[in-house]
């Protein structure tokens, strides 16, 4: 195993689990003015295909984008300061956490509205090839979003002309608190294969399965033979927007999900990171610097200024 590939997968996650449940523990306390939904579930998933792009690759989301935009290289301190509403944060506090972006990390947008961050993907990937740049988009979206007209139109489109184009459906199984089988009467993957385009599936938490898994879709993308579909199936801990136990979906509960809390993606990956040859003091060390650097941004935020008043009508175009 590769100890440094393990590692740095270990960084992600543990980066995004630390900085998620550190919003749990402040967020009763009101000074975030933003709305949140947490990745708490599915650090493996966007950690391992993140991991399997370049740089420069370019990759959208939607308002689950926490360990999209954190994975992708964006600054905890832009983050926190974002989250609290400050004039330092990603967007001078104007966005929230549902509309973070760092283009000079590749993360280009996130979108609030279901499926429609899908086809401002479709745009970068022809532009990808229109430039012959060698870089692919990866959208990551819901499997909610596939009940949208925009979700097939995109795909179509990706498919008829070879547009390098990575799908990254984030399938938990639930529409908001819809379960998927009371909302669809086909299956993802199948309708999804008869547009011409490899589809992969996993219901793994392991990081390191996630990014090989990736790693062949995107090495596919790269090559010039057309869009690929990553089909990824996680729980989602906790409920749709907000800090706390989803109620609403007693199916999805602790109790009836044994098997994937023993499963959970940060506790697979630090067996990994060792498994690969890292050690305990290492480890440790990696933990203690990602809590310290965690702390130091939550401190930066709420120092920080709130945005002036005429920063309201600036960045409008509509």
């Amino acid at each position: 195993m590769n100890t440094t590939l393990h590692t740095e997968l270990y960084r992600k996650v543990y980066t995004v689990r630390m900085a998620e449940e550190r919003i749990r523990a402040d967020y009763m306390g009101d000074e975030m003015k933003t709305p949140v939904h947490l990745s708490l579930g599915e650090e493996g998933l966007v950690a391992g295909v993140v991991h399997a792009l370049t740089a420069t690759d370019k990759v959208f989301g939607t308002w689950r984008n926490h360990a999209l935009y954190l994975t992708k290289g964006g600054s905890l301190d832009d983050f926190f300061c974002e989250l609290y509403g400050r004039e330092t944060g990603v967007a001078c506090g104007k966005a929230g956490s549902m509309h973070l972006s760092s283009p000079a990390h590749g993360f280009l947008a996130s979108s609030a509205v279901v499926g429609s961050i899908l086809p401002v993907a479709l745009g970068a990937a022809y532009a990808q090839k229109a430039q012959a740049t060698g870089d692919i988009a990866a959208v990551f979206f819901g499997d909610g979003a596939t009940e949208e007209g925009v979700f097939w139109e995109t795909l179509n489109y990706a498919a008829l002309a070879k547009l390098p184009l990575l799908f990254v459906c984030e399938d938990n199984g639930l529409a908001i608190h819809s379960h998927i089988q009371n909302r669809q009467s086909y299956d993802i993957a199948t309708t999804v294969k008869t547009f011409n385009l490899p589809v992969f599936t996993s219901d793994s938490t392991d990081a390191g399965e996630i990014h090989e898994l990736a790693a062949t879709a995107a090495a596919a993308v790269r090559r010039g033979e057309g869009p690929a579909f990553l089909l990824l199936k996680y729980l989602r801990y906790l409920e749709h927007v907000g800090v706390n136990e989803d109620f609403s979906a007693g199916y999805r509960c602790k109790e009836d999900c044994a098997d994937w809390f023993d499963r959970d993606p940060v506790r697979v990956q630090r067996a990994n990171a060792l498994k690969a040859g890292a050690t305990e003091a290492e480890i440790a060390a990696l933990e203690n610097g990602i809590r310290a650097a965690i702390e130091a941004a939550v401190a930066k935020a709420t120092a920080s200024a709130f945005p002036a008043l005429d920063e309201l009508r600036k960045d409008v175009y509509a």
